[in-house]
């Protein structure tokens, strides 16, 4: 989260190559405290910000590159910028390594940036725009215990920052680590009512039965 003036709130999160995010968070706290022509306290919207984020990256990436002088080195990173500013409405944005972005919509629901493999199926099928923000969170720490259960690559702590529209507070932020009891009660709730559901799905209709190719 961004320290900025009292009409905004802006929270980012970042994936990829750690040289460029580190470098586009740097410029864009200097650019804030020199007050700079565009910055994250001047904007108009989230909109513009993730613009402004998008060129931003690209500038570092491309400064990454140069300096690198390896055709085999990946500066790209990706972004998703959240939070509201002034009398619009609270929104999210993705920003792409190209420096485009996209938001939610009703057919994308929500934005996912880093690995996203695994526990984007749970996300697909629960996540509505009109989702509560309480169910919502509990999809997303169910996705995300789902994710460190199938890779091992991804572990505790688990962040997360709920925003409430029209609040301008941040205060709603958690860190799980794994053997947190909160997310242990969820895990085990989780795995129990998966368990029933499979056991209540209808069993096999026989009448399905093919006779099998056999090639060889």
């Amino acid at each position: 989260a961004f320290d900025t003036i009292s009409d905004r709130k802006i929270i980012l999160l970042c994936a990829g190559n750690l040289a460029t995010t580190q470098a586009v968070l740097e410029q864009l706290h200097r650019d804030k405290i020199k007050n700079a022509k565009i910055n994250l306290n001047n904007v108009e919207s989230l909109f513009e910000a993730a613009e402004y984020l998008g060129h931003v990256s690209v500038e570092k990436q491309k400064q990454h590159v140069s300096s690198a002088g390896q055709s085999a080195f990946n500066p790209s990173a990706s972004f998703i910028l959240a939070g509201q500013i002034g009398t619009d409405p609270h929104s999210a944005y993705m920003v792409y390594a190209e420096g485009n972005s996209i938001t939610s919509s009703a057919n994308t629901p929500f934005l996912q940036i880093g690995e996203s493999k695994y526990g984007k199926p749970i996300l697909d099928r629960f996540l509505k725009l009109d989702t509560s923000i309480d169910e919502a969170a509990r999809c997303c720490l169910v996705s995300m215990d789902s994710t460190i259960r199938s890779n091992a690559s991804v572990g505790a702590p688990v962040e997360m920052l709920i925003y409430r529209k029209n609040s301008f507070s941040l205060g709603e932020y958690y860190c799980f680590d794994d053997d947190d009891d909160y997310m242990l009660r969820l895990r085990r709730s989780w795995e129990t009512k998966l368990r029933e559901a499979i056991a209540a799905l209808p069993t096999l209709d026989k009448g399905s039965v093919r006779p099998m190719r056999v090639d060889l």
